[in-house]
């Protein structure tokens, strides 16, 4: 096997465990993300009620 191959091999490897151990707190982090999406709407919205 070459070394460029090998090499790939290995990022391949590297970046497959990266995102398998990193998986659960991503999810979770998404979700979070969209909760605060939410709650800026639901502000902004409101801040628009009270103008009107």
């Amino acid at each position: 096997m070459t070394t460029t191959k090998k090499f790939a091999l290995l990022a391949i490897l590297g970046t497959l465990l990266g995102t398998s151990l990193t998986a659960c707190n991503t999810v979770e982090g998404a979700g979070q993300d969209v909760q605060a999406g939410g709650r800026a709407m639901e502000r902004s919205a409101d801040n628009v009620q009270k103008k009107m």
